[in-house]
């Protein structure tokens, strides 16, 4: 989780239109953007720390707690815990680390002054979901391989869950952030961010199947977590890591592989949306 936010970020952008005099293109501000976002993102320590760092912490601490095997199966319970972390992972990165340095751009005058400069306001999103991209696809890696050295976690054994593995984290990725960019608009100020997301991040976890078997789960919970994607994405991720025997505990007796890109599909489409009708670059909100 993003807790705090490199001082006063360039906005990396506006010197070009200066001396050119034309409006920068969508794709050369969006790369220019981009940049800016990943050197704010790998500059701050504490950012980098907290959200990378708490997923891994999870894995390493419940990795060594959970034992024994899945009711009614042969697989490890700790296997089905460590699919289920990369899902919480990529809820992290994309959802509450959207979502809080939103907050925190809003009141240290950032999203304002860029609002002032000839720059596509697409470029700033553009921006967020290279960020985006970028730690999930590294924060995933880190947690595989850690999975994969101290807990033996197999790695996918056909080329189609490879595939698999590929779409599910990113529709994943893409519907967490376009939730994220939209639940910002529900932080007062960057000092309650953290106190708005973290529940909402934690709550999902327990109720989406990464830290119990989601059929064991009551079935009030199962309801309420297949209407968000963490749910979905975990449930994705055991199809990859999991013997395919496993499929036969989930509440549909398969994988419901079509059904996952669906949902994914349906996140980020609505949280687009949403995030198109709530995002202000001037308010009372916006410093």
């Amino acid at each position: 989780m993003t807790l705090t936010q490199a001082p006063a970020p360039s906005t990396g952008i506006a010197e070009t239109p200066r001396r050119t005099g034309r409006m920068p293109g969508i794709w050369r501000a969006g790369a220019a953007r981009s940049k800016v976002e990943l050197r704010a993102f790998f500059r701050n320590k504490q950012s980098l720390v907290f959200t990378l760092m708490f997923p891994v912490i999870l894995l390493v601490v419940f990795g060594s707690i959970f034992s024994g095997k899945v009711a009614g199966t042969d697989t490890d319970l700790k296997q089905v815990f460590m699919a289920g972390i990369i899902a919480a992972g990529v809820m992290s990165t994309a959802f509450s680390g959207l979502a809080i340095n939103i907050a925190i751009e809003r009141d240290t005058g950032t999203v304002r002054r860029l609002a002032m400069t000839p720059m596509p306001k697409s470029a700033y999103f553009v921006g967020k979901l290279v960020r985006v991209i970028v730690t999930t696809a590294l924060e995933a890696v880190l947690l595989i391989g850690i999975a994969l050295a101290l807990f033996g976690l197999p790695l996918p054994s056909t080329p189609e869950r490879w595939f698999t593995l590929g779409w599910d984290l990113a529709l994943g990725t893409v519907a967490c952030a376009m939730a994220g960019a939209a639940y910002s608009a529900l932080i007062p100020n960057s000092r309650s961010a953290a106190a708005i997301v973290t529940p909402v991040f934690m709550v999902l976890q327990f109720i989406s199947g990464v830290f119990f078997p989601f059929g064991q789960l009551p079935a009030w919970m199962q309801t309420v977590a297949a209407f968000f994607p963490v749910k979905w994405m975990a449930q994705g991720f055991r199809s990859v890591f999991l013997p395919e025997s496993f499929k036969a505990v989930e509440p549909a007796g398969n994988w419901e592989l079509g059904h996952i890109a669906m949902v994914l599909v349906a996140w980020s489409l609505a949280g687009l949306v949403l995030t198109a009708f709530s995002f202000r670059w001037r308010g009372p909100r916006v410093r």
